[in-house]
């Protein structure tokens, strides 16, 4: 992997010139193009990062193996009421996390975020992100950005470079968890929610494609979000994406649905089958007054909701300290305790007494603060990125009030162009982090993100890089035969 992203580097650095001409091409197009957060366009590095087979492979078992523990975490909490009292979850979403999902899948989808040593490949997890787990437009951007690059064109003599493709791929997921869901409420009924098209695309349930069972409507899918937090140019991928396998999908307002009849619908009444959930559970409480009509809907399982509350279970922060207590490590195997002491970062809850006990006012590098249950790195307070006054002030501050306090994983580096500030930058080292997206449990892609601060996020001027596989091209591998 190394060699890929330094013979990347040698490329650009011997053709200057062209990449000039190419970096500032692609700025231009991606403040044309729809990769948008919060009404700006998402700035990006020049150079992609490439992954070389075996850190692919490497990677996917990597997901594989967390997300077979968060699965045996979840199913715990579910059954067991000893283990949900460790979780700091008030009484209303603890019913919503325990309400009735009508599918087995109990994490569809997540971006699981690590700060990956490209040297040695260890690695740490960050955080693990659920139903708003984003960035696959940006990803598609920044590609289509890159490949008519001119470095990127020299690169593919030698290499074949291959993005990751995020939109069909959930929808296919997506449509196999509700025709799970669909054949266990519809069990082979006339009227039951189904693609009309032959093939039946949408929905892959062999109940559902038994002749007798008469095809009525296009089960409809909303995409559904607290729209001022949304990245809505995402969801139009996403509503094209539904509506190519067979869907009808529209994109709307949480706050606007309504509940009737016993069905979720939408703004203008028509009857909402599924629902991909990009609202997170925290906007969710802080404005349940607002949405009544879906959490209704939620309560009584009147739509396949995806994904459901019960993701919240990982998705908040705090499952990092419960992934290290002996009531987890009682219901795992030696190897995944072990994979957990490895690579699950040191976590406690940020008290006055921890506070003392681990003198994290005076070894501010070694630690990093974060809340429960925020997002986008809001809230987060990283000690290298502060002087000792700066750093007291955050952790007094957020002392008792639910907060954790982690140990601190040093970046990996790598070089990189900025062509946002400057027309003509120079090479500059930048702190990566790698998201880890799987769909329905399958490894489907990698995303880059990296920035000059201990904390890497949109929110705090991260860069976005275009991920890619990169394997040898079989003309160059001829060539040099």
């Amino acid at each position: 992997m190394k060699k890929l992203n330094e013979r990347y580097a040698e490329i650009v650095r011997a053709r200057f010139e062209e990449n000039v001409k190419s970096g500032n091409a692609a700025v231009e197009f991606m403040r044309n193009s729809t990769a948008i957060y919060r009404g700006e366009p998402v700035a990006c590095l020049y150079l992609p990062k490439i992954f070389s087979r075996d850190a692919y492979e490497f990677l996917r078992e990597a997901a594989r193996q967390i997300c077979e523990i968060l699965d045996k975490v979840i199913a715990r909490y579910l059954h067991d009421s000893n283990y949900r009292a460790l979780f700091p979850f008030s009484r209303e979403l603890e019913e919503l996390i325990l309400s009735e999902a009508g599918y087995s899948r109990l994490l569809p989808i997540a971006r699981l975020d690590i700060f990956f040593n490209e040297d040695d490949f260890s690695f740490q997890f960050c955080e693990f992100n659920a139903d708003g787990a984003s960035a696959m437009n940006e990803d598609r951007e920044i590609n289509n950005a890159i490949r008519v690059s001119d470095a990127f064109h020299e690169m593919c003599k030698e290499y074949d470079l291959q993005s990751f493709e995020f939109f069909d791929s959930w929808v296919r997921e997506f449509a196999e968890i509700f025709s799970e869901y669909n054949a266990k409420k519809f069990p082979c009924e006339t009227n039951a929610p189904r693609a009309e098209n032959s093939d039946c695309s949408a929905l892959s349930s062999e109940s559902h494609a038994n002749e007798n069972c008469d095809a009525k409507k296009f089960p409809r899918v909303a995409i559904v979000d607290f729209m001022e937090n949304a990245t809505p140019n995402e969801f139009l991928q996403f509503q094209k994406a539904f509506e190519k396998a067979g869907f009808e999908a529209v994109i709307a307002e949480i706050r606007d649905l309504k509940f009737s009849n016993g069905e979720l619908q939408t703004p203008d009444g028509k009857k909402i089958d599924a629902v991909y959930r990009r609202a997170v559970t925290c906007d969710i409480m802080r404005n349940k007054a607002d949405i009544q009509p879906f959490l209704q809907a939620a309560r009584e399982n009147a739509a396949c909701i995806i994904g459901h509350f019960r993701t919240q279970i990982i998705h908040n922060k705090s499952v990092f300290k419960i992934l290290r207590a002996p009531e987890t490590f009682e219901f795992l195997t030696r190897n995944e305790q072990e994979f957990l002491l490895r690579h699950i970062p040191e976590t406690f809850s940020l008290t006055r007494e921890i506070i003392s006990q681990k003198n994290i006012l005076k070894n501010k590098n070694e630690w990093i603060i974060k809340p429960e249950d925020l997002y986008g790195s809001r809230g987060v307070f990283a000690g290298v990125d502060h002087d000792d006054d700066a750093w007291e002030k955050a952790v007094n501050d957020c002392a008792d009030s639910n907060y954790l306090l982690q140990k601190f994983c040093t970046p990996y580096k790598t070089e990189n162009l900025d062509f946002n500030g400057s027309a003509r930058p120079n090479f500059i080292f930048y702190n990566n982090i790698t998201g880890l997206f799987v769909y329905n449990g399958k490894f489907s892609g990698i995303y880059s993100r990296a920035g000059l601060t201990g904390t890497i996020s949109t929110y705090k001027r991260g860069l976005t890089l275009a991920s890619m596989l990169g394997v040898p091209s079989t003309s160059a591998t001829r060539n040099q035969k």
